[in-house]
């Protein structure tokens, strides 16, 4: 794919090219990125590591989120990301981002969570690198894709629906290294700081059709039934310097 970025919308499906888990486990090559498979020498290493190493930072994720992401510098590209998140404190999360949930997934970048009474305490201009959580809540986009395993239905809806109540008054900061969406190969170029969707007018394209695609791949996942459910959620008042990159009287 080209990495001329003249045309208006900018949204690929890069999932397709992610391998199967059953089969990423291992051999993790991504046709989309450059290098030869692992040697079976480098699966042996990794597999020592597992039993031998602590991986104490990443076993404190504990939840996994799906939504979308916008290009603060080009709100007409957006990516999906599948954040896996760890609560630093009471105030304070942070995200790993991926462009899949499955072995062999590329690491796309970072999302930092904080709540409110951390987020008055930053600078004016600090603040306008952060985006308010609202829409995506409310209107079903941002899920807790359901575990496999004997969960019913009806009890994770309840769980996801709790953590959108926290979510929801959070404010986020997310910058992506790896710009999939473009199709390139490695990680290119400058950090990009990224926000969120505050209304489905801001969508380059059919908000519906790209939900319900996503959703065909989370099993039990539907974003309007989520929607619906959601309504009784209570919309909390955020700082005028959030969701800076659709402010239409921004001041320098």
């Amino acid at each position: 794919m080209s990495h001329d970025n003249t045309t208006s919308t900018k949204y690929s499906d890069t999932r397709k090219d992610v391998p199967t888990p059953s089969l990423a486990c291992h051999d993790p090559s991504n046709p989309s990125i450059p290098g030869s498979p692992k040697t079976t020498l480098s699966s042996a290493l990794e597999t020592g590591a597992s039993l031998s190493q602590d991986f104490s930072p990443v076993k404190s994720i504990c939840a996994h989120l799906n939504a979308f992401h916008v290009y603060a510098s080009e709100p007409t590209r957006f990516v999906e990301a599948n954040h896996y998140c760890a609560h630093l404190t009471e105030d304070v999360r942070q995200c790993i981002l991926y462009d899949s949930p499955n072995p062999g997934a590329r690491i796309l970048g970072i999302e930092y969570m904080i709540t409110p009474k951390l987020y008055e305490t930053l600078p004016q201009q600090e603040k306008r690198y952060w985006h308010t959580h609202v829409f995506e809540v409310k209107s079903g986009m941002l899920i807790m894709p359901k575990p496999t395993g004997l969960m019913p239905q009806a009890a994770w809806e309840k769980a996801e629906k709790t953590e959108m109540e926290k979510v929801v008054t959070l404010y986020g900061k997310i910058y992506h290294l790896w710009q999939v969406d473009r199709g390139d190969k490695l990680p290119l170029g400058e950090p990009q700081l990224m926000t969120s969707f505050t209304d489905e007018s801001q969508f380059p394209v059919d908000m519906e059709k790209v939900l319900d695609e996503r959703d065909q791949r989370f099993p039990g996942a539907d974003w309007r039934a989520k929607r619906e459910s959601r309504k009784d959620i209570e919309v909390p008042e955020m700082h005028p310097d959030a969701d800076w990159t659709w402010k239409k009287d921004k001041q320098k």
